[in-house]
């Protein structure tokens, strides 16, 4: 459960930081694998500050050919 909340937290406040609706966002991380790779990095991700996590997504999800933050 704190996997879910975790990771809806970081769609919720991705979109805030970068001028996004939630829905928006998670579309955007969805198609980029920023989802995919909150999953796979949760146990070392939920640790990290929210601000290190959110720019690692960014840079995560240009790396994967998103151009939209």
């Amino acid at each position: 459960m704190n996997k879910i909340r975790y990771i809806n937290l970081c769609i919720v406040e991705f979109g805030k930081r970068f001028g996004m609706t939630s829905q928006l966002a998670y579309r955007y991380l969805k198609e980029y694998g920023g989802l995919a790779f909150l999953d796979k990095c949760y146990e070392a991700e939920h640790q990290l500050p929210l601000d290190d996590t959110l720019m690692g997504l960014k840079s995560y999800c240009k790396r994967h050919g998103g151009s939209f933050v």
